[in-house]
């Protein structure tokens, strides 16, 4: 998996200016990885012990996940996210390749693009909705999955977003 970040970050660099600071975020199953720098090859990659898998298996144990789980996701996924304070300098741009991240993104009302944006309000507004389902109120507008491993990637790029201050990621897929 290191030499995947590393292939994917090398193919995304060449779409961006020379020198400009990007990130690549891979939420994986078990771990999060993210690579960042400004040159052809990443500066640093971070290992984050928060994952889809991992993060639903850890906390949800129920399905859609009750509120004081999301908020106990929450905690435990601020705190990993926050190690990777570095990778936010600089008004770096952020890429996902991850494919659940593209689901959200659909969902979210993104065309089916090969190279489409996501914002952070389109984020929140599919976490509201999942946030609102937990407490029995599930939303007209989008059907949510009940998939454990959709609600913690949700959440987890929810929080690498919000707390790293990132207003949007751009999905290669």
């Amino acid at each position: 998996m290191h030499d995947a970040i590393h292939q994917s970050y090398a193919i995304i660099r060449r779409s961006e200016p020379p020198a400009t600071p990007m990130g690549l975020l891979h939420i994986g199953e078990d771990r999060t990885r993210v690579a960042a720098g400004t040159g052809v090859e990443p500066d640093q990659v971070l290992i984050l012990e928060i994952g889809s898998r991992r993060t639903s298996n850890d906390f949800f144990r129920h399905n859609p996940p009750s509120p004081l789980e999301i908020e106990n996701a929450i905690m435990a996924v601020e705190d990993a996210v926050t190690r990777a304070l570095a990778v936010a300098v600089g008004r770096a741009s952020l890429y996902s390749t991850d494919e659940l991240v593209y689901e959200i993104a659909k969902m979210a009302g993104c065309s089916e693009k090969v190279a489409i944006t996501l914002t952070i309000e389109q984020v929140e507004k599919l976490f509201d909705q999942l946030a609102a389902r937990s407490e029995g109120r599930p939303s007209p507008q989008v059907d949510i999955p009940d998939d454990p491993k959709f609600a913690a990637t949700l959440l987890i790029l929810r929080e690498f977003m919000h707390h790293l201050k990132f207003d949007s990621v751009k999905l290669r897929h």
